[in-house]
């Protein structure tokens, strides 16, 4: 698929720390309250990528909770998948079914605006590829292709490895350059077969919000706050035009060298 694009610089990373996990996912919450509300007052509409694994998921039970979670108009907001496990709809591992659970099962969403990935149990059946196609085309339908930012926010998790979405490190998905959606076979983690946007699609965020705790997480924190090269760390090329945020807990930022700033300047 061709398409004519405008774009602008990819932002830099902007670290956030916290004392800890939950202290972190309250305050994305809060502050994705805000964003989206205001995306709305600017734009009438809001578009969200979520992400699966155990902070992505807290962030949206804070969201559920958060007394102030109506000044965001839920049916006006356009619900994406940065990636998904290829398994069947009800499987506990697969995003879709986590985020629902959290979240969009307790709000009072538009169905037509929440974009799944297909399961492997779906009108395509086992073909990965299908529906990497069938999301690449949803996203063409969406409208916006031609345009930048494609969406307001994107959040991501990061893997030890430096790993994003379903993008892992020397890897062909990391090296996509022509498609927003594409099939992920052979991961090093389970499941192996996996639907993942691109770095090409995810850099058309305006905003996008890596999200890590644990000090497994630390030495892959601080070579991207260094920098690298995506195929080597691919949370490297996952920035937002407008801005790009990492949320961290102590754990995760403790071999900054400037970690004791840092958490200072979050409050």
């Amino acid at each position: 698929m061709t398409t004519t694009r405008t774009t602008s610089a990819p932002s830099k990373p902007i670290p956030y720390i916290y004392d800890d996990s939950e202290q972190l996912a309250g305050d994305v919450a809060s502050r994705l309250l805000s964003n989206l509300a205001q995306a709305q007052k600017e734009r009438a509409y809001a578009s969200l990528v979520l992400t699966g694994g155990r902070t992505g998921t807290a962030v949206l039970e804070r969201l559920r909770t958060a007394p102030n979670r109506d000044i965001v108009n839920w049916h006006r907001v356009n619900f994406f998948w940065g990636d998904e496990r290829f398994v069947a709809r009800h499987h506990p591992d697969r995003n879709e079914k986590q985020a629902r659970e959290a979240l969009l099962d307790h709000l009072p969403v538009d169905p037509s605006r929440v974009h799944v990935m297909a399961p492997c149990d779906g009108g395509f059946g086992n073909d990965a590829t299908a529906v990497a196609n069938a999301y690449q085309a949803l996203l063409c339908a969406y409208g916006r292709l031609d345009r930048t930012p494609l969406f307001d926010i994107c959040l991501l998790g990061m893997g030890e490895e430096g790993h994003v979405a379903s993008i892992f490190p020397d890897s062909p998905a990391v090296l996509e350059k022509q498609r927003e959606v594409v099939a992920v076979y052979n991961c090093p983690k389970p499941p192996s077969t996996r639907i993942s946007l691109t770095l090409s699609a995810i850099t058309r965020s305006r905003e996008v919000w890596l999200m890590t705790t644990g000090d497994a997480k630390a030495s892959a924190v601080a070579t991207l706050m260094e920098g690298v090269t995506p195929q080597l760390l691919p949370a490297a090329g996952a920035l937002g035009s407008h801005a790009t945020r990492v949320f961290l807990d102590a754990a995760a930022a403790s071999l900054l060298s400037n970690c004791a700033d840092l958490r200072a300047s979050a409050r």
